[in-house]
């Protein structure tokens, strides 16, 4: 049994996660999967706050579509690419996987196979506005799919007459989803259909015509079984943007550090990067260990790889216009070797698409200093605090042309000193440097007050 069942549902050892609310409550998901953990419904940015694994299963049955943005197709991209099974059904899950199941998410249901052969399109066909979690997600309007499926179901049997069932569902479809309250749609139809319309709120409430919990109850049931969820095919690899590398790793540690101020771990690796002196010689390390599994894993030297990614072959030397990626000192004093590693390390976005981030990170919090660049965040944001508005903050590029001043040395440049500390130019120091940027102006006038330079 793997070690990672504990929190899970017990399927092969694996976690399993729902998003659900209002279509199933967390009673409802443990009387299924006892062991599973139970989230709020999905929106833009919650899969990515998780680290995910080989073995996880994600089941997203509901999610966000007005109070927050939805949750994103990339970052259910991403939560395939780490391993992770995702499974879709019953409301915004069966959605996704309509969309995403040529890219490894599995749809179950009717709600997803009506979905996926087009019988519906629109968000709003399982778009139900509810209450807050505390009170358990009370629904205040019905989903038109649940008005779809009741009245088929009430035409067959001869429950609701089918031209009845016909004007409801065209009456609530007139309506956005936010107004398909039981009492809106009696008052868009004539009295004539307005006992049919009793059927169908009480067979539906009763559950019975309730076809998007019937899904995600189907869906459960099926994952706790596996006799009908077999492994799906391995993602494809999928381009993700730094931006969606970025919304992961600030997600999965954004905490609150005083009321309203937040702190993801990027910050505190931007604090280490910008005000610790040692930090260059950390990048350095952390990246070229990078660089030999790279290597290790093709079968090749750390040497033979760079050069490879470079195209020069054993015997070239690095063209000259290359040479401003070093200091002075470096060009005059390493050999050719060390210079393509050192080369490769500081134009890592060129021949790399591998994020350095989170190997960076993992080294920094094993630092004893890792409180002192978290207090640097706190800090930054008490100095913003203090000195605004009497502060303006400039863009970032003039941030970064500004804060360049304190790499300035003999035998270096800014492409260097910016290279040293993982920016790729300017604009990533200066975006970085906006949320310190009252704070070294603090610290530069306490400098000048002492007479330091």
């Amino acid at each position: 049994m793997n070690e990672r069942s504990v929190g899970g549902s017990g399927v092969n050892g694996s976690r399993v996660i729902v998003y659900a609310g209002p279509t199933l409550s967390a009673a409802d998901v443990h009387a299924v999967l006892p062991e599973a953990q139970v989230r709020p419904p999905a929106g833009r940015g919650d899969l990515l706050a998780d680290q995910w694994h080989p073995g996880d299963v994600v089941v997203v049955v509901d999610g966000y579509f007005r109070e927050r943005r939805s949750v994103g197709h990339k970052e259910i991209l991403q939560v395939l690419t780490e391993g992770a099974e995702v499974i879709g059904a019953a409301s915004m899950g069966a959605l996704r996987a309509a969309e995403l199941a040529p890219c490894g998410m599995r749809g179950l249901g009717t709600v997803f196979t009506m979905y996926a052969s087009g019988e519906i399109d629109g968000d709003d066909e399982v778009g139900v506005l509810h209450g807050p979690a505390e009170m358990g997600y009370p629904a205040q309007t019905v989903a038109l799919v649940n008005l779809r499926y009741g009245c088929k179901e009430g035409a067959e049997t001869e429950l609701i007459a089918p031209d009845a069932g016909r004007r409801i569902v065209a009456a609530a479809a007139a309506l956005p989803f936010t107004h398909r309250g039981w009492k809106d749609i009696e008052r868009a139809l004539d009295e004539e259909d307005h006992e049919s319309l009793g059927t169908l709120e009480e067979m539906i409430a009763s559950g019975v015509w309730d076809l998007k919990r019937l899904d995600a109850m189907a869906a459960l049931r099926a994952i706790a079984s596996r006799g009908a969820v077999t492994p799906g095919p391995v993602a494809p690899e999928v381009p993700f943007t730094g931006i969606s590398r970025t919304q992961s790793l600030v997600r999965r540690t954004h905490r609150e550090h005083a009321p309203g101020r937040w702190m993801s771990d990027l910050d505190v690796l931007d604090a280490a990067r910008l005000f610790d002196e040692g930090y260059p010689a950390l990048h350095e390390d952390v990246l070229t260990g990078l660089l030999e599994e790279l290597a290790g894993a093709r079968g090749m030297t750390l040497e033979g790889y760079a050069r490879a990614k470079i195209g020069l072959d054993g015997r070239s030397q690095l063209p000259d216009s290359l040479a401003r990626w070093f200091t002075e000192e470096e060009r005059d004093g390493l050999p050719v070797a060390d210079l393509i590693r050192l080369l490769m390390v500081r134009v890592w976005p060129v021949w790399q698409s591998v994020d350095w981030r989170p190997a960076m990170l993992a080294r920094l919090r094993e630092s004893e200093h890792w409180e002192e660049w978290c207090a640097l965040v706190v800090r930054a944001d008490e100095a913003a605090e203090e000195t605004r508005p009497r502060l303006v903050v400039p863009p970032p590029p003039m941030c970064a042309k500004l804060f360049l001043r304190h790499w300035q040395g003999r035998g270096t440049s800014p492409d260097v000193e910016m290279a040293r500390r993982g920016f790729s130019g300017p604009d990533g120091l200066g975006g970085a440097v906006t949320r310190f940027f009252a704070l070294d102006v603090l610290r530069g006038r306490e400098r000048r007050n002492a007479g330091v330079r």
